[in-house]
């Protein structure tokens, strides 16, 4: 694969291309799609993306550009957009040529309503619309990181075996390795639990329940996405790897987190709409917390932990009334 369009000029998207054009062997032809002409204008003027990656200069090989149809034209498709605007990045992207395979970078949930519970997983929407291979890269990996050279592993998911390989491939460099898995539902779901989880995690730091509390609720919460999974298809096995236990980790503990953040302030008891806006960045797990209530329901499983952080996300539960909650309930069998 010789030339990459990486899709979407948020940070994680600029950290990713930034990677794959200064990598010193091997390198591929890489180009940064933007949807705002003005923000592509500023990042090639300025070769720096100052608003989400402050501080860390773009290659001089990497290209930029607002007009998809150039970036359609790849070898390979890494869309970096939030996981909301994922589909209708990919249908503008096949309106424009685009038949390569495409890999995507978000983590989280889509609605659709021609899934069962109008509500799922990217590959489940994307899969039987998209005109090549789908796939996904998951795994513990802050965007400031990737993009300072810094340690990272990743995984990439597909269907066809190829595809997950060749992505690999492009992707691994310097100090990023990355894997390859065949269970993309495991590493889709893994992916967008752990942030319902984090959002968890913050909200109990914050209200200073402890290391012993958060270490719990990484456990219980990893069971959660467990059960999850395997209700909708993915492997356990998968959870205990990178795009599982990894990432979920990462996400709870590192002050990078967004999602963390957002626990943090409502414990702080400041309102969902200031914490977002003043986040200035998505952070996927509001969103994942509504759809996971919603696929827990459509499938019979039970998630408490992710069932109370939507009660304090979207109905207002105080976070401290939420953890009593939690503690009044019956425990079960660790492993049932």
């Amino acid at each position: 694969m010789k030339r990459i369009a990486v899709l979407g000029a948020g940070a994680w998207g600029t950290a990713i291309a930034c990677h794959l054009a200064a990598r010193s062997a091997a390198r591929p032809d890489v180009v940064l799609w933007g949807r705002d002409s003005a923000q592509v204008a500023a990042l090639a003027a300025a070769r720096e993306n100052a608003r989400y990656l402050p501080g860390v200069t773009l290659p001089p090989p990497l290209a930029l550009t607002d007009d998809l149809g150039v970036a359609a034209s790849a070898d390979l498709l890494l869309a970096a957009v939030p996981m909301a605007a994922l589909a209708e990045v990919a249908r503008k992207a096949a309106v424009a040529g685009a038949r390569a395979p495409l890999v995507w970078l978000a983590k989280g949930f889509v609605a659709d309503r021609a899934l069962p519970a109008g509500v799922g997983l990217a590959h489940q929407c994307l899969a039987p619309r998209w005109p090549a291979a789908v796939g996904a890269v998951s795994g513990p990996s802050f965007a400031e990181e990737v993009a300072q050279g810094l340690p990272t592993a990743l995984t990439v998911a597909a269907a066809d075996p190829a595809v997950a390989a060749a992505a690999a491939a492009v992707l691994r460099g310097e100090a990023l390795r990355a894997y390859v898995t065949g269970d993309i539902a495991g590493v889709e779901i893994g992916g967008a639990v752990k942030n319902v989880l984090a959002i968890a995690a913050g909200a109990s730091d914050g209200l200073g329940f402890g290391h012993n509390a958060r270490a719990a609720l990484i456990t219980r919460g990893l069971a959660e996405t467990g059960r999850l999974s395997a209700a909708m298809g993915g492997s356990r096995e998968t959870l205990m790897g990178l795009a599982g236990l990894g990432d979920l980790v990462l996400t709870c503990t590192g002050n990078l987190s967004r999602n963390r953040r957002v626990g943090l302030a409502l414990a702080e008891g400041k309102a969902l709409p200031a914490i977002l806006a003043e986040l200035g960045h998505v952070a996927e797990g509001v969103d994942a917390a509504r759809a996971v209530r919603t696929l827990a329901a459509h499938h019979g499983v039970d998630l408490p932990i992710c069932e109370a952080v939507y009660r304090v996300l979207h109905e207002g539960l105080p976070p401290r009334e939420a953890v009593q909650e939690l503690l009044r309930r019956e425990p079960r069998a660790e492993n049932g």
